[in-house]
Parts: structure tokens; C-alpha cells; sequence
């Protein structure tokens, strides 16, 4: 768990746990986020600030439904749109919403929106030499004069008053591009992570070199390329360099970005959870730092998902390449980097046609899977933005023709759910009966030992998946 900040009543302040400050405890109140504590009157240290640190890692102790309303607003749900339509869309009332907010967060959705928006541009004003406009552009606001006003409300001082303060090694600089950090709860095991995707680095679309610890990717910004260049990272923060055709939804871009690498993953939740278990114990303490892959996009990562049915790692991989070559939306300019074209879209895939995608080297059933999932996004009759339950988006994908639990269960690890994992899974199976020290484990048998997992099952099943088995087992 991320632990909570400390509120000193008598200078208005709130720290993190570890700051120097040694106020009176009868002084003290604790909130467990620094926007529910901004919510009540409370600005940022100067001296340990905790804006800084990482944003939203598992210290979230409520229903799934604030769950799932929290992770919704913090990728850009109330962008443009108001607490009525985000209660809409998880299909209750707007008060309902709030009440719940404020019983287990102590503030309101617009609230915590409009915390973070405030974060990320203080974290700007640190890290970059953007103009305040631009500053204001990329955390999601109208003007910079509606920037400076937010800016005095969190952290009672303007942009120019805030940058004075930064220190010199906050200052990041990038040869081309804009480099940031990403905060995380250490430690980070980058070497698997990056292994990991490296693996399913898809042609034309991802490059990895794991010698110098770099991932690359192609990503659409309002229809225009972009480029994600990430790592290596610090003890505690994932350097990011984006090369992007404009600075406007940068907060939302950098949160798909702590998707992909499990950035709010906390190492020591997990090993609260998983730290006794008799089968994943001793890989969670010898890799306490072990992520679980995310992807940048949803129809992406789904497609991937039906294309490695019944085949290799390398054998999906090539697929995905066809995939791109012959749908992609082509990138000049970025050979050098490894990358020609970003993934193509639902709609362009839906439009395709099953021959179309049979012809990239896919069984028929496979390519009729692949456009009928494309067709379900584009309608509508998938919704994969966060806003159903995991039970929702697992019977959605699963009521589509050629997706089973396998492919649903994946498709929701990769996208953040930390108790997905693919279900009946047979290298997950056949390693579970080697530490079991049994012939076979079957599907029922796995998603018996999974019940003890959760609600952390995707970590579980990332460990089993790498741990080393004992040839006498």
C-alpha cells in the first residue's frame, strides 16, 4: 500500500510519510491521497513534494465500482464531459457517484480530476522548459490564464514563482523531443519487463533494444504519428521522451504510458498478497520489482491475443507484422528507430474483411475472429474504456465467435486488470503441476490455486510464467 500524506492544521501543509518536517502529532490529520487533502484546504511541501511521487499506485481501499470510476477519470474521463456522464457510463446516478467518492476517497470525481491535472503541470514546470501555453495545452486546459488560476488554488503560486523553485537536477533535456519522468513505487524490474515485450515487439510498430534498456513505439495522436521512446529507468522514475505533433492530452498519453510498463503497480501490496504463497512465494521475493506487461492500446493488444491462438510467440509476432504492413498507417521518417507505421485501427480493420486478414498467413476461423472483433468495437458492443466490470468485458469478449477465457483473460491482464490471467493457460498449467509435483493440472485445477492469488492473479500468473522449477519437482 502507498501510504497516506500527513495535513498539519497549523501551516495548511501536507507531506508525504518521509518528510523532515516534525510537526505536533495533535496537529496531524491523515488522507489517503494528496487530492483529498487539497480537497480540504491543504497545499503541497516545498520540501518533500508530493506531487512527485507516483500518482496512483494500489493504495485505493474501496469497491470495484470507485475502483474502476477512479482509473476512468485519471485516463481523461472528465475531459469535456461532467460527473453525470461518468456516472452514466458505470450506470449509476451522479450523486450515488459522489457519495461514494467522498465516503471512501474524501473528495469528489471533479475533485481528484482536477488534483491531477494540477500535478502533472507542477511536474512539467520541474522537468521541462515548455512555455506555461504549452504547459497548459498538454494537463488538459483551456488557457494558460485557467492554468495559473488552478496553479494558486493547489499550490497557493503561479507557474513563474513554481519554476523558480524547481531544483537543478529536476530540469530534463532531451536531444529532440520532450523527456519526463515517470514516478513508481521501486523497485522495477525493467530487464523482464523489457524482455517480455521485446518478444512481442511488433514489427513496424514496436522496436526494443534491451542492451541499452530502450522501448520504442509508434502511437496516433488525434490521427497524426507519434513516437514513445521509454527507459532506462532511475531507482524511481521511468524516463519518457515523447515525440508528439502537439502537446494537447500529454496527462492522458504519460497515464497510457504507467499502463503499459504497470507503473502504479505497489511491489510491497504484491508481496502482501503473494509473499506466503507456497508455489509464486520464492519468485515474488527474488523479483519483487516484476510488472505485468500492459499495452498501449486496447483493440491492439486484443488482436494480438486471437492471432498467438495456437501458436508460437514468433509465429503471433509475424502475423502482427503482416498485419501492420498490410492495414498500418505508414510512418516516414523513423526507419532509424526501427518503426514505419502505427497499428491500424478498429475501423479499418473492421472495413478489411475476413479474406483480407486471412491473407496475412491466418486460418479463416482466426481472421473472422479478428474482423468480428474489430466489427464489435467499432458498434459499440464491446466497450474496452475501462467503464464494465471485469465480468462485463469477460462474457462480451467471450459471447464473440472464436474467443475463449484464454484469450478474454489475457486481453484483460494486458490492459491493467491485476486479477486477469489467462485461464486454462498451458504453460501456466504445466508449471503449476511441476511445483505441485503431479502429472497434470488441469484448467479446473489452476483456477482453483488462482481463487488464493487475488486479487492479484496477473502477478501471480507473470511469476509462474518465469520462475525457475526444480528439476526434482
Amino acid at each position: 500500500m502507498t501510504a497516506p500524506v500527513h495535513a498539519v492544521s497549523t501551516t495548511g501543509i501536507y507531506c508525504r510519510p518521509d518528510c523532515s518536517a516534525s510537526p505536533l502529532p495533535r496537529h496531524v490529520s491523515t488522507y489517503a491521497h494528496p487530492a483529498a487533502a487539497e480537497a480540504a484546504g491543504f497545499r503541497a511541501c516545498h520540501r518533500c513534494r508530493p506531487y512527485r511521487t507516483s500518482d496512483l499506485a494500489t493504495w485505493l481501499d474501496a469497491p470495484e465500482l470507485v475502483c474502476r470510476a477512479v482509473r476512468m477519470v485519471v485516463e481523461g474521463a472528465l475531459d469535456g464531459a461532467t460527473e453525470i456522464d461518468l456516472a452514466a457510463r458505470l450506470g449509476v446516478s451522479a450523486r450515488h457517484l459522489r457519495r461514494l467518492f467522498e465516503t471512501h476517497m474524501g473528495l469528489t470525481p471533479d475533485q481528484l480530476a482536477r488534483s491531477r491535472r494540477a500535478h502533472f503541470a507542477r511536474r512539467l514546470l520541474d522537468d521541462t522548459d515548455l512555455p506555461v501555453v504549452d504547459i497548459a495545452t498538454a494537463a488538459g486546459y483551456g488557457s494558460s490564464r485557467q492554468l495559473a488560476r488552478e496553479l494558486n488554488r493547489v499550490f497557493r503560486a503561479g507557474p513563474s514563482e513554481l519554476r523558480s523553485k524547481r531544483r537543478h537536477a529536476d530540469r530534463l533535456v532531451a536531444d529532440g523531443g520532450l523527456r519526463l519522468r515517470l514516478p513508481f513505487a521501486p523497485p522495477l524490474d525493467w530487464a523482464h519487463l523489457l524482455g517480455f515485450l521485446a518478444e512481442r515487439a511488433t514489427p513496424g510498430v514496436e522496436a526494443v533494444d534491451v542492451d541499452a534498456g530502450i522501448y520504442l513505439r509508434t502511437i496516433s495522436v488525434g490521427g497524426a504519428p507519434g513516437v514513445l521512446a521509454a527507459g532506462p529507468p532511475t531507482s524511481d522514475a521511468l524516463l519518457i521522451t515523447w515525440h508528439l505533433p502537439r502537446w494537447d492530452g500529454l496527462t492522458h498519453l504519460n497515464q497510457r504510458a504507467r499502463r503499459l510498463f504497470d507503473l502504479d503497480a505497489d511491489p510491497a501490496d504484491v508481496l502482501a498478497v503473494l509473499g506466503d504463497d507456497p508455489i509464486v512465494s520464492s519468485g515474488v521475493h527474488a523479483s519483487p520489482g516484476r510488472r505485468v506487461p500492459g499495452a498501449w492500446e486496447a483493440t491492439e493488444i486484443a488482436v494480438r491475443a486471437v492471432a498467438g491462438q495456437q501458436v508460437t510467440v514468433r509465429g503471433a509476432t509475424t502475423i502482427m507484422g503482416r498485419l501492420v504492413e498490410r492495414f498500418g498507417s505508414p510512418v516516414g521518417g523513423l526507419v532509424p528507430m526501427g518503426l514505419t507505421a502505427t497499428f491500424p485501427t478498429a475501423e479499418v480493420l473492421a472495413e478489411a474483411g475476413v479474406d483480407a486478414i486471412a491473407s496475412c498467413g491466418l486460418p479463416r476461423s482466426r481472421a473472422a475472429a479478428i474482423a468480428g472483433l474489430a466489427g464489435a468495437v467499432v458498434g459499440g458492443d464491446i466497450v474496452i474504456d475501462g467503464s464494465v466490470t471485469g465480468r462485463d468485458l469477460h462474457d462480451s469478449l467471450t459471447g464473440l465467435a472464436g474467443i475463449g477465457p484464454w484469450t478474454a483473460g489475457y486481453v484483460a491482464m494486458r490492459l491493467g486488470d491485476g486479477d486477469a490471467y489467462p485461464r486454462g493457460d498451458l504453460a501456466l498449467r504445466r508449471r503449476l503441476a511441476r511445483w505441485c509435483g503431479i502429472d497434470e493440472a488441469t484448467p479446473a485445477h489452476l483456477d482453483e490455486v488462482a481463487e488464493i492469488w487475488r486479487p492479484r492473479r496477473a502477478h501471480a500468473a507473470i511469476h509462474l510464467w518465469s520462475m525457475p522449477v526444480p528439476e526434482d519437482r
